[in-house]
């Protein structure tokens, strides 16, 4: 699911090293402490989709499942979707404790195992953003899409907290040379280019989340412990780069911070997504 954030650079990258790299990571940790917080995403993003009962939806990269316990919440027939099986894991307890009818499958979000056509509305909420090759997955998307179905995505903007949170990190252990930049999914620009030929229309919402912790302190202890690129950029560096990171983080945060109080109410900018699919 992730990489650090970085430019253009024109040259060969080697996706299946990077991809290989980045399930270490996301299977590091538990993503889903993290992840259960984003739920309302997954839940206003179902509603921007206005999906309806009886629909067959794809979440891609889901995580822990937030968008595909939303889509199940609406009646609809939902498969799951990730390639580290421990999130799906968390995803199946989560919906065998709300009694939900979900299907979970391993699956790489760059060559689903899926029929073109498939599905009436593709998800993915903070998910496809970080898959190394942008063109092949975005091509996934369209294709397992029916003609005249719905794309809907949450990503992560650029100049947003988490965005400079992997630009933060970025600076201690760098990215892969010649990989774009995830945060790309986040503006529209770099959205015409990859959805914009296919006969498509793409309307876009400027969103925040807001993370809430009790403290900067807990926020940190949280990400080091189970958010897999924080905890594996620390466990990459000596004790000395450790503490300039921290002290970088917890300026990060209070940079962000609008509590007013000793809590944490940082919010997040991303961009709330749906793509319909062009009828050619």
């Amino acid at each position: 699911m992730s990489t650090m954030f970085q430019g253009d650079i024109a040259q060969k990258v080697d996706h299946e090293a990077i991809k290989l790299r980045q399930h270490g990571a996301w299977s590091s940790g538990d993503y889903a402490v993290v992840g259960t917080t984003l739920q309302i995403v997954g839940e206003r993003l179902c509603e921007a989709l206005d999906l309806r009962a009886g629909q067959i939806v794809l979440d891609v990269a889901a995580g822990n499942g937030n968008a595909s316990l939303a889509a199940a919440r609406r009646w609809c027939d939902v498969t799951s979707t990730d390639y580290v099986a421990a999130l799906l894991e968390r995803g199946r307890e989560r919906a065998a404790a709300e009694r939900l009818d979900i299907s979970f499958r391993e699956a790489d979000a760059e060559a689903l195992p899926f029929a073109d056509g498939e599905f009436d509305a593709v998800l993915s909420t903070f998910g496809v953003m970080f898959t190394p090759d942008q063109e092949r997955a975005a091509s996934e998307l369209l294709r397992v899409c029916r003609h005249g179905g719905k794309i809907g995505m949450a990503n992560w903007t650029p100049d947003g907290f988490i965005g400079q949170l992997f630009k933060t990190i970025g600076a201690y252990v760098p990215p892969a040379a010649g990989l774009r930049s995830p945060a790309l999914w986040g503006t529209e620009e770099r959205l015409t280019e990859l959805f914009g030929s296919a006969g498509t229309s793409i309307q876009t919402r400027r969103r925040d989340f807001v993370f809430r912790y009790r403290s900067p302190d807990h926020w940190l202890q949280v990400f080091r412990s189970y958010y897999g690129p924080v905890l594996k950029v620390f466990a990459a560096l000596d004790p000395q780069a450790g503490a300039a990171l921290t002290k970088d983080l917890m300026a990060l945060v209070g940079q962000f911070n609008r509590s007013g109080d000793a809590t944490v109410a940082v919010p997040s900018s991303y961009l709330e997504i749906v793509i319909t699919r062009g009828l050619n």
